[in-house]
């Protein structure tokens, strides 16, 4: 049994744990960080950078199958993937020693273990009490299901999706957000039957509805079915397959049925009720500035109520650490958060869409533009179609940027920049935009609510 005291301890060592280690021994503060498996959590390990490996291997596919309209004459033989996973873990495995090897050189207390929270000051480690002035709850989130869906047999999560060592013929996938359908885009560029199956009214629920119409209308002609507007009701499963039904009687026969509805946080048993944080639903509660009712405790990431995203929580993580050193940094909302889903075609969105600006600032209050990514020489170049739709006040700033396409998750940098800086379209119009770039389209959208549109009519 041994005692450790520190400025801050973390529980977590995920994006947003990290990111608070490395910020607070900037500025001065010793540090410990907790973490039961390893540091860069479900982000580098199980969800963003395998997901994304798995995205690009897909691209590739694709790309081998229809080199012959860029005349380039290949032969596309399958997915081999031992190879698949060997590229994947390759990724992780580099970025893991790097980001170990930073850990170590800040000088950041790693420690390994479960750790529970035992009082405002401490977190017990095993035999261990490590004690901080400062409590940084950072511990993540699990692939969470639906009520009496047991995950199991051929019903599986994101974890066993990317652990599958052969291509599934057919799969069903039940959810139509971000993993579910990266998951069912991954599937069908390696030759696989998929069907997703949403309760909402559109895939990508979340994003602008202009936006969701259109990745619905790429996996048409993609060749990916989907279910929209009816809630499942069960799965059956033998040694063959699954039997997904849904609440209008339909079914649905698969190999596999990978469930994506969510990532719930993870809180159950850590100390948290008994030392009194507020909580609801297994969410911890926290004010803007992401402390607890808790004195001296602060919560991030996953595990607070929002959008569940790494980046999220990695600048939430930088923001503790600066907060608890009375830096008074601001306070990002979650609307304009950058979101991009890696399916083909990509989606990428930061603040408001058309609907929710209407919503919130009055319908007479907003005006919106579509610019056709048809126009954009880039575009047409690497083959694809989709959108760039600005949102803006009316002779006010830009409120919302949402685009549809590939590649455009690239583009998001200088979207999340114009909304959070509030800046006008006509601030933009008159900057350069490199030719040919799939960024002119965003250059084209600013100009034309700036009232000065060359290749708009």
């Amino acid at each position: 049994m041994s005692e450790q005291t520190f400025d801050i301890v973390v529980l977590g060592g995920g994006s947003g744990g990290y990111a608070t280690a490395l910020r607070a021994v900037q500025l001065g503060f010793t540090v410990a960080m907790i973490e039961k498996d390893k540091v860069g959590g479900t982000c580098l390990h199980r969800g963003c950078i395998p997901t994304k490996a798995l995205l690009h291997s897909a691209e590739v596919a694709d790309y081998s199958r229809e080199s012959a309209k860029y005349g380039v004459k290949t032969t596309f033989d399958g997915i081999d993937m031992t190879a698949v996973t060997a590229y994947r873990q390759g990724i992780v495995d580099s970025k893991y020693k790097g980001l170990q090897g930073l850990v170590k050189a800040r000088g950041i207390t790693t420690i390994a273990g479960e750790g529970k929270l035992t009082s405002p000051t401490t977190i017990q480690v095993g035999d261990d009490t490590i004690t901080g002035k400062h409590i940084v709850l950072a511990t993540g989130s699990y692939s969470r299901s639906l009520p009496g869906l047991e995950i199991g047999g051929r019903v599986i999560t994101s974890e066993q999706a990317l652990e599958l060592d052969y291509v599934p013929k057919k799969v069903a996938v039940l959810g139509g957000g971000v993993i579910g359908v990266e998951f069912a885009s991954v599937w069908k560029s390696y030759g696989a039957d998929v069907t997703v199956i949403e309760a909402l009214p559109h895939l990508a629920p979340n994003e602008d509805e202009s936006v969701s119409k259109q990745l619905e209308r790429a996996f048409r002609k993609r060749g990916i079915n989907f279910s929209l507007g009816v809630r499942f009701q069960s799965v059956t499963q033998n040694d063959e397959g699954v039997v997904v039904t849904l609440e209008d009687g339909k079914t649905f026969d698969a190999e596999l049925l990978l469930v994506a509805v969510g990532r719930g946080p993870v809180t159950a048993g850590l100390g948290y009720d008994e030392v009194g944080i507020t909580m609801d639903r297994g969410f911890v509660i926290a004010n803007e500035r992401l402390a607890t009712n808790v004195p001296g405790v602060y919560a991030l990431g996953d595990i607070v109520p929002g959008l569940q995203l790494a980046h999220r929580s990695f600048q939430q993580g930088i923001f503790v650490a600066e907060e608890i050193a009375g830096l008074n940094p601001i306070v990002v909302e979650d609307v304009n958060i950058p979101k991009v889903t890696y399916c083909d075609p990509e989606i990428a969105s930061v603040g408001y869409g058309e609907a929710k600006a209407k919503e919130k600032f009055g319908a007479d209050q907003v005006t919106s533009y579509d610019y056709s990514l048809g126009g954009n020489g880039k575009s047409h170049i690497i083959g694809t179609t989709g959108s760039v739709k600005v949102v803006r006040l009316n002779d006010g700033p830009i409120v919302g940027v949402h685009m549809i396409g590939a590649r455009v998750g690239e583009l998001i940098g200088e979207a999340q920049l114009a909304v959070n800086w509030e800046a006008y379209p006509e601030d933009i119009a008159p900057l350069v935009h490199a030719h040919p770039t799939q960024n002119e389209a965003l250059g084209e959208a600013f100009l034309m609510l700036a009232g000065k549109p060359l290749h708009a009519i």
